[in-house]
């Protein structure tokens, strides 16, 4: 394509040549029926595509055809030319192979092969029966053959690890490659197993150990990926081919998969750009993963809207972004990139300074140990600004009220110890003072618990370790109690802390949950416009402390609002502006996006699959505030949800076809 968008002539040119070049050849054409399993039905579809074909007019006859023993697909021969096979002996046993001289000869417009990976007896015309097959193509003979996924060559490796068989018969690559069609013969994992159990697959003699080694469901459903996965990369090509040849950019394809680490820092933002272009060379599907190692709370608000930002601009490039919750950043990593087949993991060169790595250890380096067959791709760039939490800012997570607490509960502990010192013992008071720093990390964070422990052990010492009411020790063997009482006391309330973020992340999500659906109950409920419009603008509101507008057209197609809640903020004709695109494009516009972002309020389309109904505004009542994308998710929900209710409740029918 030439720069103003125009094909260039000398490529147009070459098409043309090689177009006539493809003319001028003999090559008959090709078509592969792939599928993932035996049983799943290749030869019976060549079969009856092979029968219509025939009522067609077209003069098809049979190569070779295993039947298996199968009555139904052995009816299906009935009516068809079928060549004599060619007889060989081999160890004292007579085989039968494709005789490729007499289908040579006879020059059918249509042959049928069946299995394609198949080795011919010792002594035949070719070792292998795609070889055959390539001669018949190259003399002009069109030729519809059966094949499996598991028989590919690149995939050998891959089928082995799934099925822990490894096949012999394979055929390249370049088959697939050149084959002018492949049509996916597809079939529930379910019912082939219901097939091979009711003895339609193999033979009874055979039925046992492909029973055991490779009819697994698990295996089964392996494979199918795989099959459909190459099917949609050949049809991608196929794609790529014709916009080619027609002059239009733009091929698209689906295959392999990647994942993009993030995190709340600037250099997120160049790994999401890194990992766009990898997804665009490798036509690859892409995920943002950002994993929330139970510390959201502890987030400034400066860091939570880079990590918005961060996941936005993932969305905008075509990734999609993903949230995990976890106590170890590259365990949850690599559970979720084995979980959907993920191939490539990018992620950045550590931001730590070399000391914290020593410490609290590196998340690349634990990635690239645990990876596996997972290859890991480093992008290395300056550390950022910002590029962690310093080693002492927890202090700032501590308010007032987590330093009294923690010195209250500590000294109101002391005193009881105290009070009952003859009768406890050291032991037993150094394990009642580990309480009020179990009790500080639970209800002011694990921050207030370490300055509660800090505290707590220099109580110890002072109190009740002699010498009394001094910091000095006189027998060093109280040292390493002090040291394990520390360990103790610091694990103790981070797992308090741990239990305590958990449960905050599943109560926000009954919360969404919940808000989902008595949103839905109310909005389905609402028999008039005006109901449904207050309660949607109600909830919205309430689940995100801004002020919201619902914009619907009137029966001339022009915006007007129908319901809002404050009028806090002004809504005028820029905004209003901003509203007419969303409503037009049906794309979100506004303040948080990258369309219209100067406007102050953000706006979203009311749409389903039959139409925009109208748009949905919402302004932040704090300044700079990002949505987090659990935020946005439930936000389109909501938006959703709206747009079913509007499409049920609205009056007339002046909404817009999207």
């Amino acid at each position: 394509m030439t720069e103003t968008g125009r094909p260039n002539p000398d490529e147009l040119l070459r098409r043309v040549q090689n177009t006539e070049k493809t003319g001028e050849r003999t090559r008959g054409r090709f078509k592969i029926f792939l599928g993932y399993s035996a049983g799943v039905g290749k030869t019976y579809q060549m079969l009856e595509e092979a029968r219509l074909l025939k009522t067609r007019g077209v003069d098809v006859a049979i190569g070779l055809v295993e039947t298996h023993g199968r009555s139904e697909t052995e009816t299906l021969l009935e009516g068809f030319e079928i060549i004599p096979r060619l007889r060989k002996e081999y160890q004292g046993v007579t085989l039968t192979e494709m005789d490729v001289d007499a289908v040579e000869a006879r020059r059918p417009g249509v042959v049928l092969v069946d299995e394609l990976a198949h080795t011919n007896v010792p002594g035949s015309r070719n070792n292998k029966r795609f070889q055959d097959v390539e001669d018949l193509l190259a003399e002009g003979i069109a030729i519809y053959t059966t094949l499996n996924i598991q028989h590919l060559e690149s995939f050998n490796d891959i089928v082995h690890q799934i099925t822990g068989i490894r096949v012999q018969e394979t055929v390249p690559d370049r088959l697939l490659e050149t084959a002018d069609e492949i049509e996916l013969v597809d079939l529930p994992p379910d019912a082939l197993l219901k097939r091979f159990q009711e003895g339609k697959v193999y033979v009874p003699a055979k039925a046992k150990q492909a029973l055991l080694r490779f009819f697994r469901k698990g295996t089964l459903l392996a494979l199918r990926e795989i099959s459909l996965r190459v099917t949609t990369q050949h049809a991608g090509k196929n794609l790529h081919t014709f916009m080619e040849a027609e002059g239009i950019p733009g091929p698209w394809s689906a295959g392999s998969r990647l994942l993009v680490c993030i995190s709340p820092s600037r250099m997120g933002e160049r790994l999401v750009r890194t990992a766009q272009r990898l997804s665009a060379d490798m036509q690859a599907e892409w995920f943002a993963v950002h994993v929330d190692l139970l510390q959201a709370g502890r987030m400034d608000e400066t860091t939570r809207n880079q990590l918005s930002r961060n996941m936005r601009m993932a969305e905008e490039l075509g990734g999609k972004s993903v949230t995990l919750t976890g106590i170890g950043a590259a365990e949850e990593i690599l559970r979720f990139a084995r979980n959907r087949n993920v191939s490539l993991i990018v992620v950045g060169y550590p931001e730590k300074p070399r000391w914290r790595e020593l410490i609290t250890g590196s998340f690349t380096a634990n990635l690239m140990r645990r990876s596996g067959d997972i290859n890991v791709f480093v992008v290395s760039g300056r550390p950022s600004a910002h590029p962690g939490r310093p080693l002492f800012s927890l202090w700032g997570d501590v308010g007032r009220h987590a330093w009294i607490g923690g010195v209250v509960s500590v000294a109101v502990m002391t005193l009881a110890c105290m009070a009952l010192k003859s009768c406890l013992g050291l032991v037993n008071i150094t394990m009642l003072m580990i309480l009020p720093v179990v009790f500080s990390g639970v209800f002011w964070k694990w921050s207030a618990g370490l300055i509660a422990s800090l505290l707590a052990v220099a109580s110890l010492d002072f109190f009740f370790v002699p010498p009394l009411f001094t910091f000095a020790i006189a027998d060093w063997r109280y040292l390493p109690m002090f040291l394990v009482f520390f360990a103790v006391a610091v694990i103790t309330c981070f797992l308090a802390d741990l239990i305590h973020k958990q449960e905050e992340n599943a109560g926000q999500r009954e919360r969404f949950v919940s808000a989902l659906y008595s949103f839905s109950r109310d909005l389905m409920t609402a028999r008039a416009l005006d109901d449904l419009l207050q309660q949607a603008t109600r909830t919205i509101t309430e689940a995100f402390q801004c002020e919201v507008i619902i914009l619907l057209p009137d029966e001339t197609s022009r915006l007007k609002i129908m319901s809002r809640s404050g009028e806090k903020t002004p809504f005028g004709n820029n905004e209003l502006g901003v509203a007419v695109w969303v409503f037009q494009r049906g794309q979100p516009a506004g303040q948080g996006t990258e369309t219209l972002s100067s406007a102050s309020w953000r706006c979203l389309p009311l749409k389903n699959q039959h139409g925009i109904f109208g748009v949905l505004a919402l302004h932040a009542r704090e300044t700079g505030r990002f949505l987090s994308p659990e935020e946005r998710m439930l936000l389109d929900s909501f938006a959703n949800i709206v747009a079913l209710a509007l499409e049920r409740t609205l009056p007339f029918a002046s909404k817009k076809t999207s």
